[in-house]
């Protein structure tokens, strides 16, 4: 039944705008959150009568939600915008989220899997998978609830694959969008899952007026996927459409020269040493984004081209991410190991080959990206992938950007960037070369033409432009 009254324009992710922390007095601390999404939905107004829904992720965020009882939560603690954050059962979450999400969808759309042992899509899959199609389900109750007769519904990725087809269910009245943050897999890769399950993500999506991407690619790769499970044809109606987010140029500029920058900037100095050349890497320790063969790489550099030795760093930044999942602690040690065994083996009393960082400081990779003489961006698979964005607009001198052709952003920046297949080593040790032989001019030049390319869509006009698609 549609509301009477409610929200115009709902945002629904599995992190919202904002987290809770529970302090000693009992008082709860809001802490705003970053992101494209966030600066999206600021983007429309407060007066917009806009909702965020989003899951309950820590301690703090349950109470928030249970004080809240069901309801919103105060904007004065959101940035002025009014969110719902949904109390799951924790179980609940953490099998549809580390069991299926991360562990399951984010794998076959990243194609990560070693086949010959993975995935085992047994009893205990179909168990966390009946764990995900409740978490969905109680999206689709709260925007069902939250939203106003024919509102705008905009729901995020690869979390709430179902919560279209289920949000359709109890409110067709509502103009409701899906947005894909991750790649899309082909469909040979895609039927790694059971027939039922594709059928079911597919058709979950396709109860969305209009399903949206990052990029042609990926959202060609969903058509495909849909004709080989489904059948010829899109039946749904559902339209297809691409929007590529881009860098927010005004902000990281501005935050780039505050004084926590220049402090990080004289301290990552006296690491590098003077005179010397930076490969620059900043990502997460995320099995996609491909840092242990980066490292290999820069090894391959320094003994391919011994004249490099000593005359540049690499300057690594890998974030620990997902350190609850055994296989992500994994990796994250072996970038560890291999980052050590090349200072071990290459390093002299006066030069650190590898300048590692594993704490994450916004403002240390700020300093990072205003020093690239070359940023290294090399995911095995990406969405987007913002670094690749974002350093060429923070670059003080202008940076060569070493891509792979299997990120997103690839398809912006390429005729700038020097490409590379990510699992060659060799040839990505090459690339690295001719980026930093590359003229200080033609260096300056294509920064010029790559910063704009990243800025095209900034995350304001990218939410605004789904908004108006959706809508209009």
């Amino acid at each position: 039944m549609a509301s009477t009254q409610g929200a115009e324009v709902l945002v629904a992710s599995n992190r919202g705008p904002v987290s809770y922390e529970a302090l000693e007095d009992g008082s709860l601390r809001a802490r705003r959150g970053g992101g494209g999404l966030v600066s999206g939905l600021s983007a429309i107004g407060p007066d917009a009568n806009a909702v965020w829904v989003c899951a309950a992720l820590g301690d703090g965020d349950r109470e928030a939600a249970r004080r809240a009882g069901g309801g919103l939560l105060p904007s004065e603690g959101t940035g002025g915008q009014h969110v719902r954050m949904l109390d799951i059962d924790a179980a609940v979450h953490h099998d549809a989220y580390n069991g299926i999400a991360n562990s399951v969808l984010w794998f076959v759309h990243h194609m990560l899997y070693q086949t010959p042992l993975e995935p085992v899509l047994d009893a205990e899959f179909r168990r966390q998978w009946a764990s995900y199609r409740a978490y969905n389900r109680a999206f689709a109750e709260a925007l069902a609830q939250e939203a106003a007769e024919g509102a705008a519904v905009l729901i995020q990725d690869y979390h709430l694959a179902l919560a279209p087809r289920m949000l359709r269910q109890l409110r067709p009245d509502l103009r409701i969008g899906h947005f894909s943050h991750t790649p899309w897999a082909p469909p040979d890769y895609f039927r790694l899952l059971p027939d039922d399950i594709a059928a079911e993500l597919l058709t979950g999506i396709l109860g969305a007026d209009r399903a949206a991407f990052l990029t042609e690619r990926w959202a060609d790769a969903f058509k495909d996927c849909c004709h080989a499970v489904l059948g010829p044809g899109i039946p749904s109606g559902t339209r297809i459409g691409v929007h590529g987010l881009g860098a927010d140029a005004d902000f990281l500029r501005e935050r780039a020269h505050r004084p926590d920058v220049d402090e990080r900037m004289a301290a990552l100095r006296e690491e590098i040493g003077e005179g010397r050349r930076t490969i620059v890497r900043v990502d997460r320790t995320e099995l996609s984004k491909n840092i242990v063969r980066g490292l290999l790489a820069y090894r391959q550099l320094l003994d391919a081209r011994p004249e490099w030795r000593e005359r540049v760093v690499h300057i690594a930044f890998a974030y620990p991410s997902r350190q609850d999942l055994a296989v992500y602690r994994d990796y994250t040690a072996e970038v560890r190991r291999v980052a050590d065994e090349i200072n071990s083996d290459y390093g002299t009393p006066g030069w650190t080959p590898v300048v590692l960082h594993v704490k994450d400081d916004f403002a240390r990779s700020l300093a990072a990206y205003r020093l690239a003489d070359v940023a290294l961006v090399n995911p095995i698979r990406d969405g987007m992938n913002l670094v690749a964005k974002e350093v060429p607009v923070v670059s003080d001198e202008g940076c060569a950007l070493v891509l792979s052709r299997e990120a997103g952003a690839y398809e912006e920046l390429g005729d700038d960037a020097i490409v590379v297949n990510p699992y060659d080593v060799v040839g990505t040790a090459d690339a690295l070369h001719a980026a930093l032989s590359l003229p200080q001019g033609e260096r300056a030049e294509r920064s010029k033409r790559l910063a704009a390319a990243a800025t095209a869509l900034p995350p304001a006009q990218w939410f605004l432009d789904q908004l108006g698609a959706l809508t209009g």
